[in-house]
């Protein structure tokens, strides 16, 4: 039985419990994280922290705990549930009143839950060792805070899913302008000529920290030229390679949009060498990187 932290205590998954008046079942009114693990090795802590805490401030939820107070949970939490590789769910809810109203209560003290989650073994870059994906494309009619890591995923679950039942793995997103915002979990990566783009950080997209960690990683061991820019969707179509980077799946090939292959339909050479490069230097110390450190 995996164990889970819910508000100061450690517990039997099966043994916890919120209120059903607690705003985050109530209204999506919460923030989340998620870490990657591997064998103990957190990927991007205190980048991942960053963010939690500036989508908490950005939304009026105070949760005053210290990186090292987080870290001190994190790591009793991977105690009790082993270390392999393991993705780390945090979870602050605005928490629970005695009645639902849409006002901010006051005096509330916010929910704070935690569980790990087994994921995949980290994609190495080897020669042979890529999984592309397929995906969809869409207009993007999500909310026009997507650089908020709320909760309230609904708008990204209907995209996902439109992808799922097209028979893709993901859904690649398009702002009306038909301008490249990111996927419905992922943030998004073209390479033509040899030259890598990703859009620049706006309220359409969310400060991914794979997508932070693959910038720092490429400009500081690599002499590959990186962007951020606005992408077009003609762009993105046209591209020798296109990539979707998650915490817990890193850099994934994508070798084919609506049915229509990217370049050669198969997994480029630079998404090789982003690979390596990434888990060559993913737990490099980066606690002085934010989020929007390289918007």
């Amino acid at each position: 039985m995996s164990e889970v932290y819910l508000n100061g205590r450690f517990m039997p998954s099966d043994e916890a419990r919120i209120s059903p008046m607690d705003r985050g079942f109530l209204f999506g009114d919460g923030i989340y994280e998620v870490i990657p693990s591997y064998q103990g090795r957190l990927v991007g802590f205190h980048p991942h922290i960053d963010r939690m805490q500036s989508g908490l401030a950005e939304i009026g939820i105070c949760c005053p705990w210290s990186h090292a107070q987080w870290l001190a949970m994190i790591e009793e939490l991977l105690a009790r549930n082993g270390s392999g590789d393991l993705g780390i769910y945090l979870h602050v809810s605005r928490g629970t009143d005695v009645k639902r109203g849409h006002a901010f209560p006051v005096g509330v003290a916010p929910t704070i839950f935690a569980f790990t989650f087994a994921i995949n073994p980290p994609p190495t870059g080897l020669p042979g060792s890529a999984k592309p994906i397929q995906v969809a494309s869409a207009l993007d009619l999500r909310w026009k805070r997507c650089h908020i890591k709320s909760t309230s995923l609904l708008g990204n679950v209907l995209h996902h899913q439109q992808g799922i039942a097209a028979g893709y793995q993901e859904t690649l997103l398009f702002n009306e302008q038909d301008e490249l915002t990111e996927g419905s979990s992922c943030n998004a990566f073209i390479v033509k000529h040899g030259v890598i783009s990703t859009p620049a950080l706006d309220h359409q997209i969310l400060p991914g920290i794979t997508r932070l960690l693959l910038l720092q990683i490429l400009r500081a061991h690599s002499s590959l030229q990186v962007e951020e820019r606005v992408i077009s969707k003609a762009e993105v179509f046209d591209a020798d390679e296109v990539w979707l980077t998650s915490s817990s799946k890193e850099l994934m090939p994508v070798i084919a949009i609506d049915g229509q292959p990217v370049g050669h339909g198969d997994v480029g050479a630079i998404w090789y060498q982003a690979q390596q490069l990434f888990s060559a230097h993913k737990f490099d110390d980066l606690a002085g990187l934010s989020p929007t450190t390289l918007a």
